[in-house]
């Protein structure tokens, strides 16, 4: 038996009491509310990872979707349509998810879908030069039916176009857009951001989730490219959706007054005299309902909170243009982007559209994902993973960081509180994916 002296023994046993007797009594911020947990306190005795958090609950692909019977298809379509989508690539492929739910809805049959050059994104490229056509034909076979061609009679003309992009509120395709297909038999929808999925039919449902989550697969060159990409990124490594770009910033219209010159004058115009940045109680309120990106620095200082070592390998999923990085990569120093990554002739040849795509491709098929924000791509990803079974995915909280930096923490106080916010939304899987197409399962 292995004994230890008296005197060593009390110190050990009166420190630790002293410890714990201070964590249990300091006052808890008010943005926590929960008690502190066995997690941190390994936390606090730098032992834990957010990761190794355990969960309470995942989300992963419903059965009704996947193991459910299809409703036959009607033997008669009512018209053709095609989708039309705007905007980044995961806009359009958020877009396309809706608008093909909407055509088995309407049961018309599917016209590959339109994807708008775009000079603001630097695009060109269109739904084939991204996606593999006839493995989307194939994999919605049942579903719906898609077409690559129109009938003769209806090829030489234009589609009637119907925009629900902007209606406001709740209204049923049924009774607004039906009547339009039975009378022209061809027309392009832009489908509205609004409109709840939860009152389609179980059917047009699963056609929804079987064209966003199976049917989209890259194209054979392009996935080539992305598997490059891939290889050449140190493993592990945990991918990074960082958004802290001018326009961003900009359209945002938060108060950064730390920044450097250069990049103020980057927002400056990107904004223009219409997107001022708001000021005095207007900006604080804006900031503490978590409206305002996460600047690098920030960024970095979250991810310590949750111990992720700053030897982590990074690839950072963004576009052209972040500013303050040297923020982040002073402290994170493994940081890897697709610019240095790919040959140069490769990635200047390449468009909005194709650049988005590795990123989420990558994105996807990380150890970990973690996003400042979450926009489109970051709810495609998140899903993504979790019909992958790949849960070490997490959305920093800007209104978590706003509340608790305006409460005056800082340095380790703040990243103490911080990561019971995060252990909490990642014990739960909050925002891993959307209950469109997901169900929770208790763990």
């Amino acid at each position: 038996m292995v004994s230890l002296p008296v005197k060593p023994l009390f110190v050990v046993v009166l420190t630790f009491s002293l410890l714990l007797a201070v964590i249990l009594l300091s006052p808890s911020p008010q943005f926590v509310n929960t008690p502190l947990s066995s997690a941190s306190l390994l936390y606090l005795a730098g032992e834990f990872d957010i990761w190794s958090v355990k969960r309470i609950a995942e989300w992963r692909p419903c059965k009704w979707w996947l193991h459910g019977h299809l409703t036959p298809l009607p033997a008669k379509s009512n018209g053709f349509i095609r989708v039309d989508c705007f905007g980044g690539l995961n806009q359009m492929r958020r877009d396309l998810c809706d608008g093909v739910g909407i055509a088995r809805l309407l049961n018309a049959t599917l016209v590959l879908p339109k994807f708008e050059v775009a000079a603001y994104w630097n695009e060109s490229s269109g739904f084939g030069d991204v996606f593999d056509v006839d493995y989307f034909i194939q994999k919605m076979n049942g579903f719906i039916k898609v077409v690559k061609d129109l009938p003769t009679d209806i090829s030489s003309k234009e589609p009637f176009r119907v925009d629900c992009s902007k209606r406001k509120g709740q209204f049923d395709y049924r009774e607004t857009i039906l009547p339009l297909l039975l009378e022209h038999h061809y027309i392009s929808l832009t489908p509205a951001m609004s409109q709840r999925r939860d009152r389609y039919p179980q059917y047009a449902k699963a056609t929804l989730c079987q064209a966003c989550y199976s049917a989209l697969r890259l194209t054979t060159s392009l996935e080539k490219k992305a598997l490059e990409l891939l290889d050449a990124i140190p493993k592990p490594f945990l991918s990074l959706h960082l958004r802290f770009e001018p326009d961003m910033v900009a359209y945002s219209r938060c108060e950064y007054p730390n920044l450097s010159p250069s990049s103020l004058a980057a927002i400056k115009a990107a904004g223009g005299e219409d997107k001022k940045p708001w000021t005095g109680e207007i900006a604080q309120s804006w900031r503490k309902r978590g409206k305002c990106p996460l600047t690098p620095n920030e960024t970095a200082l979250m991810l310590q909170s949750l111990r992720i070592p700053t030897s982590t390998n990074i690839y950072l999923a963004a576009g052209d243009g972040l500013m303050e990085m040297e923020g982040f990569t002073s402290v994170y120093t493994q940081v890897f982007t697709k610019s240095a990554l790919l040959n140069r002739e490769d990635f200047t040849r390449m468009h909005g559209n194709t650049k988005a795509a590795l990123d989420y491709y990558v994105s996807i098929n990380s150890d970990a994902y973690v996003a400042t924000y979450f926009g489109n791509m970051d709810k495609m990803v998140a899903a993504m993973r979790a019909y992958n079974g790949m849960h070490k995915t997490l959305f920093l909280s800007r209104k978590a960081f706003a509340e608790l930096s305006s409460q005056g923490l800082e340095e380790e106080e703040l990243k103490k509180a911080l990561w019971e916010v995060h252990r909490n939304d990642f014990e739960i899987g909050r925002g891993s994916a959307l209950p469109d197409c997901f169900c929770e399962f208790k763990l």
